[in-house]
């Protein structure tokens, strides 16, 4: 990878260590992508509107004076500068900083990075191996690619919400927004592989993702069944349309699920954990296939059987068994929990005005060891100083005449590069 800036200890030996990233996207999918990629050590640098910032410092839970919740699950790792892209004067910084960026991200809307200078053609006359990605709502070269990208529009159309809930209710969304999640996931695999294929051949690309077309996608299994069906398949709640038994069931002190995966673990069910061999022995229970058939007399029989338990008992018989099994956790409990606790999934960042605020940390484990947490969710504004001096050496006096002006903000010494924790 191109090294930018491998002076930089914090970075030292993340696999994208040298590799520079601006993010103008908003909300969800486009920072998420850019998160990813600040995860792997790239030096993100998140361009936000000098007096409102990303949308989603106004959404979820306040912390300080600039960030939420929403806005923190998806922007750690970044810097934050402040620009109005609605002006000349920061049009033209965005386009200065370009020749140091490997990578562009954005979510305008149709044409209008085009009408801002900001566009594809018009960067790579600027930087010829840009690599950048657009996240839009629909395909650009189709008839709606003005149509803005709404999440839970686009559960419901691309047949997400379809499969999704118990079957004498109606069609459910999911708890977090899981198109424009997998988006930014899908988005980040494509600029890692572009990454690559430009150290190979030395050419930048444009991305394309759509929000749509990943809803589809990732209807999965379920959506190649019903094609195959024809018609749409049954919903099955929190159980398998295959398998069973296997769901949440209630025992007599809170839920836990259950996971039967063959006959051979039915069997160890029936005998070790419930106490009712008759059960398998019923020719039509003894095999997953018989069990799928007749799943509603097996289904009636295992939630009365099951409630007459205690959760800790069955789960720790089941574990005795083999079983797959595990508690139904609340969302807060879970998060507290000492599996969490243990992996460091969670962790206390400093904070210029809370003192120290919760951030998740990167899933990723690379050699043994979690990806660290490099820089906390910024404040708005954080890095304007520090980056424009560092990458286009401008002055204070620059800098206070652009911000007297409305093009940017300049943050208090007090929030200035918060939350930087070096490399251990």
């Amino acid at each position: 990878m191109t090294n930018h800036h491998s002076g930089q200890t914090e970075d030292t030996d993340l696999p994208l260590d040298g590799v520079r990233v601006l993010d103008l996207s908003r909300v969800f999918a486009g920072p998420l992508c850019g998160q990813v990629l600040a995860d792997f050590g790239a030096e993100v640098v998140k361009v936000e509107h000098p007096l409102r910032g990303d949308d989603t410092r106004d959404w979820g839970i306040r912390i300080g004076e600039t960030e939420t919740t929403y806005y923190n699950s998806m922007n750690r790792n970044k810097r934050s500068i402040t620009l109005d892209l609605q002006t000349t004067e920061g049009v033209r910084i965005v386009q200065d900083l370009l020749p140091k960026f490997d990578v562009v991200i954005h979510n305008f809307k149709a044409g209008g990075a085009e009408k801002l200078g900001l566009g594809y053609e018009q960067l790579k006359a600027i930087k010829p191996d840009l690599i950048y990605c657009v996240v839009a709502g629909y395909d650009s070269s189709g008839p709606e690619a003005t149509r803005p990208g709404y999440d839970l529009v686009i559960q419901g159309e691309s047949g997400l919400m379809a499969i999704n809930g118990e079957a004498d209710r109606p069609p459910l969304k999911f708890g977090v927004a899981v198109v424009d999640l997998m988006t930014g996931m899908y988005a980040a695999q494509a600029v890692l592989a572009a990454l690559l294929c430009r150290e190979r051949t030395g050419q930048g690309r444009l991305i394309e993702m759509a929000l749509y077309d990943c809803g589809v996608v990732v209807t999965g299994n379920g959506g190649l069944d019903a094609l195959k069906l024809g018609h749409d398949s049954e919903r099955y709640g929190n159980a398998h349309p295959s398998i069973v038994p296997y769901g949440m069931f209630e025992a007599a002190d809170g839920p836990l699920i259950i996971a039967v995966g063959n006959n051979v673990q039915f069997e160890r069910f029936c005998r070790q954990v419930i106490g009712r061999p008759d059960i398998v022995e019923d020719s039509r229970f003894a095999t997953n296939l018989n069990r799928a058939k007749n799943r509603s007399e097996l289904g009636a029989l295992l939630k009365e059987l099951i409630r007459t338990f205690s959760r800790d008992v069955l789960l720790e018989r089941m574990t005795a068994a083999g079983i797959p099994c595990g508690k139904v956790a609340g969302l807060h409990e879970a998060l507290t929990s000492e599996r969490t606790r243990r992996g460091r999934l969670v962790q206390d960042m400093p904070h210029p005005v809370a003192g120290t605020t919760p951030v998740f940390a990167p899933p990723y484990r690379l050699d043994g060891q979690r990806l660290p947490i490099r820089r906390a969710p910024p404040t708005l504004g954080e890095g304007t100083r520090e980056v424009l001096q560092r990458l286009l050496s401008m002055s204070d006096q620059q800098l206070q005449e652009l911000q007297a002006k409305g093009v940017l903000t300049l943050p208090s010494a007090a929030h200035q590069g918060t939350g930087s924790v070096p490399k251990c």
